[in-house]
């Protein structure tokens, strides 16, 4: 028994032996190729078409930004990037998006509910109701200037000036309704476009800033018909507890569920998304 272990502990180790010199040579064989290829100029094909760019070999093509055609599609995509990167600002300054928000956030306030709801709560609720309030406008946009510049009726800068148009008659329309005009006056005096007759005077960079201050007082003057209610809660609890002789027990945590109870028996949230949907609305 011990004999035929051994001849199979031999044979074991001749096959390794033999595998291992079979590994050698073939890396031996690939050493000495990639030493000859390296000794060589290496050879690089490079065409230069008419109008296409630089091409380097059979499969990679640079584009020649020399050519205008070239260079103005390069920086049309950096446009686009940079548009989709800064949508979300666009969304919030030329939409409802602002007025409905800081409502929303002034009122859990009111309620004092520290962080209920959450702010992805809010946030959703405020993008939703942008979305209805908005719709209108998306869909002049989308019709007027999105569909025939997709179908090829209309060049890029005609599409970009009658996009605006719906745009620039919804904020024109807030800032009317909300008799805050002199909001634009103030940033088409610092444009350098003193004194506008008419609205088609004032440029679309002093529209929207004025639009945003004018959402701003909106939004404000609502919260603060929203936090009467509520302070008066606070006023009658705290006068109640200081006539007991309780002044260590905080009146925000007994007036919390009075504020609750008096919220959904009145239907708050309901009365709060009509009231900010019905602002918008002419």
């Amino acid at each position: 028994m011990n004999t035929n272990t051994g001849k199979g502990t031999l044979g074991r180790i001749v096959l390794l032996a033999m595998l291992l010199l079979s590994l050698t040579r073939a890396a031996s064989a690939q050493s000495a190729a990639v030493s000859a290829s390296a000794n060589q100029p290496a050879q690089v094909e490079v065409a230069v078409g008419p109008a296409s760019g630089i091409s380097i070999g059979p499969n990679l093509q640079v584009p020649d930004l020399t050519k205008r055609e070239n260079f103005s599609a390069a920086m049309q995509i950096v446009i686009l990037l940079t548009v989709l990167s800064l949508a979300p600002a666009i969304l919030i300054m030329m939409t409802s998006f602002t007025r409905i928000v800081i409502v929303l956030s002034l009122l859990r306030q009111a309620l004092g509910t520290q962080q209920l709801p959450p702010n992805q709560v809010l946030i959703g609720l405020s993008l939703f109701m942008t979305f209805l309030v908005m719709g209108p406008t998306w869909e002049r946009v989308s019709k007027e200037a999105l569909a025939p510049y997709l179908d090829g009726k209309m060049d890029q800068k005609t599409a970009m000036a009658r996009a605006q148009t719906p745009v620039r008659e919804f904020m024109i329309g807030q800032v009317e309704k909300g008799g805050n005009e002199k909001d634009v006056t103030l940033f088409s005096e610092f444009a350098h476009q003193p004194n506008p007759q008419k609205w088609e005077d004032v440029s679309t960079m002093a529209l929207i800033p004025g639009f945003m201050l004018s959402e701003l007082k909106t939004a404000f003057l609502m919260g603060f018909k929203v936090y009467l209610p509520f302070l008066i809660i606070d006023m009658v609890v705290s006068a109640v507890l200081i006539s007991m002789g309780m002044m260590m027990l905080p009146p925000t945590l007994i007036s919390l569920p009075f504020k609750l109870l008096l919220f959904v028996l009145v239907d708050g949230w309901h009365l709060i998304t009509q009231s900010l949907m019905s602002s918008f609305m002419t």
